[in-house]
């Protein structure tokens, strides 16, 4: 038996996200089918974690277990030319058994792009997040400086999160702005659900008025969602690596 790493990227628009759910095409599904087709061999595929519907990836990682003897040098170009265009095997590589693609993870780092304008623009629908309202970005790096570190983010995560540890360590968050695009990179050890598209919508309601400072901080210590921003569209989101 070998244990083989995929790196993925995969455009979410079409998929009811990452997760493998009964007659509703996902991403696990898509490519579980694939290397059935490829190679004969039924397989569950580990991910390092889910995204949801409409996310992307840029560099996802998955493991599964291989018995048969494909050659692991031609494995990507096998399961390509059976997956759908919008899912692409960048790599497939042997590691070792006791890997695991969610639980030998280091580090997570998530982009959010941002078309700031109010220009409609019908090829970006299902890339970015869309802000209207002009955007400051010293606004946004100053806020985005009050989540990084060791935090309880219990108030920048879903209602529905079913989690008993809400702590996670936020090493960077970096926003750059190249005409009406904003590139938000968020880096830490792991992230609850919606963290990273909640966390991006605080940067967007402070650099636009709608929340303070003082909002922000009581987000964090009293673990208030009302005090953290909007979640912003899945669209804009894009899982960009995954660092062992």
């Amino acid at each position: 038996m070998k244990r083989i790493l995929l790196s993925i990227e995969y455009d979410g628009t079409n998929y009811c996200g990452w997760q493998k759910q009964p007659n509703v095409k996902t991403i696990q599904g898509e490519i579980e089918k694939a290397i059935k087709q490829a190679i004969g061999e039924d397989v569950e595929i580990f991910g390092s974690g889910r995204t949801d519907a409409g996310v992307h990836a840029l560099n996802q990682k998955a493991h599964f277990d291989m018995t048969l003897p494909v050659p692991i040098s031609k494995l990507a170009d096998i399961l390509n030319n059976v997956l759908p265009d919008d899912i692409v095997i960048k790599s497939a590589e042997e590691v070792d058994t006791d890997f695991h693609a969610r639980f030998s993870v280091h580090k997570k780092c998530y982009r959010y792009k941002i078309y700031n304008s109010n220009v409609k623009n019908a090829f970006l629908a299902t890339r970015v997040g869309v802000v209207k309202n002009k955007l400051d970005i010293d606004k946004m790096k100053e806020a985005a400086a009050l989540l990084i570190g060791e935090h309880d983010f219990h108030g920048f995560c879903s209602a529905n999160t079913s989690v008993e540890n809400f702590v996670r360590t936020i090493y960077d968050i970096k926003v750059a702005q190249e005409g009406d695009f904003i590139k938000v990179d968020v880096c830490g050890n792991g992230f609850l659900y919606n963290m990273v598209r909640i966390i991006v919508g605080t940067l967007v309601d402070y650099s636009l008025g709608k929340l303070s400072l003082q909002d922000i901080k009581q987000a964090l210590i009293q673990g208030d969602r009302s005090k953290a921003g909007q979640t912003m569209s899945p669209h804009g989101l894009y899982l960009k690596d995954v660092i062992y």
